[in-house]
């Protein structure tokens, strides 16, 4: 039987929503789906299954590893085995984690004190000191935020300068920095931690949210670079945790389901790597971001405005009690 053509057009229509539904679902459901398949692999092909080291390494380089997630990266990597560069600002505070991590776990340590704000003085530094260390794993955690969510011509122009030397500047820096020697081994992997702030235009933390979006790009781009050599480039966009960078709202700081303290996002981001070249590195995460992306950018944009604001608000009341929230 012959089909009329308006009976084709209907058939087309329905083509065509079913492929931009398919297109929809792989783009938004994508870290969640990951998560899954990386859950699940192991089941199905353990013949494949490697240790960290084995697959690229035996050093692991972690920046910002004094606090937050960056220490628990380090305290996750080297439970698996890995020796561990700490680079931070803190010399008292990498000494103390160096420590901890050492009568903890049967690895070697390395730190290196460097201020990321300070820009491109530092780097010189920092690759004399890496150049003895066989890099298998780079995390490039290091990030920097406002004191609170505020209008752009209320930020001191030091801080805008920081945001941009330590977001934009370490991981471009240090990721170069490193490549080479890992294409010379044809192993090795690159974390970077992005934001979910990356998804859209963030009011009254613009040049932090713009800064994450760099990091998505930059990383997405960097995977088809390396991907011939062997290396893998993650990205890790987490959404809301509990570490210090948040410590303006007490909503965040209380924490919850879909609001992991450190050492919870960071035993789960880790066990991802190696699985999956995106991730939101947690499960609740996952759904978050794929929620937040049935709306439009300009609701988004809107919707994260009003946050900010609210968040604004509560930074001031806790400054008017003097009691700042806490991570946990």
């Amino acid at each position: 039987m012959l089909l009329i053509p308006s009976q084709l057009a209907l058939w087309g229509l329905a083509l065509i929503g079913v492929w931009a539904l398919a297109l929809w679902l792989a783009d938004n459901l994508k870290s969640l789906a990951q998560i899954c398949v990386a859950l699940l692999a192991p089941y199905f092909a353990p013949a494949e299954h490697k240790t960290l080291s084995e697959r690229y390494g035996k050093w692991a380089v972690i920046t910002g590893s004094t606090d937050g997630i960056g220490k628990q990266y380090a305290f996750q990597l080297a439970s698996r085995g890995l020796n561990v560069v700490l680079v931070s600002r803190s010399t008292d505070k990498l000494i103390a984690v160096a420590h901890e991590i050492e009568s903890k776990y049967s690895v070697k340590t390395k730190w290196i004190a460097a201020d990321f704000s300070y820009g491109r003085e530092i780097y010189d530094h920092l690759r004399k000191e890496l150049d003895t260390v066989p890099v298998g794993i780079l995390v490039n955690n290091v990030g920097a935020n406002v004191d609170y969510p505020d209008d752009l011509d209320h930020i001191p122009e030091d801080k805008l300068w920081q945001l941009i030397n330590i977001n934009v500047g370490a991981v471009t820096m240090l990721t170069r920095a490193v490549l080479p020697g890992m294409k010379k081994r044809g192993q090795g992997a690159i974390v970077n931690i992005s934001s979910g702030s990356e998804l859209q235009p963030l009011p009254y933390m613009t040049v932090y949210a713009a800064t994450k979006a760099y990091i998505h790009n930059f990383t997405l781009a960097m995977q088809h670079e390396l991907e011939p050599f062997g290396i893998t480039c993650q990205l890790v966009s987490p959404m809301f945790v509990t570490t210090k960078m948040n410590n303006f709202s007490t909503t965040i700081m209380e924490g919850g389901l879909f609001i992991p303290n450190a050492e919870m996002y960071a035993k789960f981001a880790t066990f991802t790597l190696g699985k999956t070249k995106q991730t939101t590195g947690y499960w609740s995460h996952g759904f978050q971001y794929g929620f937040m992306k049935l709306a439009p950018e300009w609701i988004r944009t809107v919707i994260g405005g009003m946050m900010n604001k609210q968040f604004r608000k509560e930074y001031f009341d806790q400054h008017k009690s003097g009691m700042p929230a806490q991570a946990s």
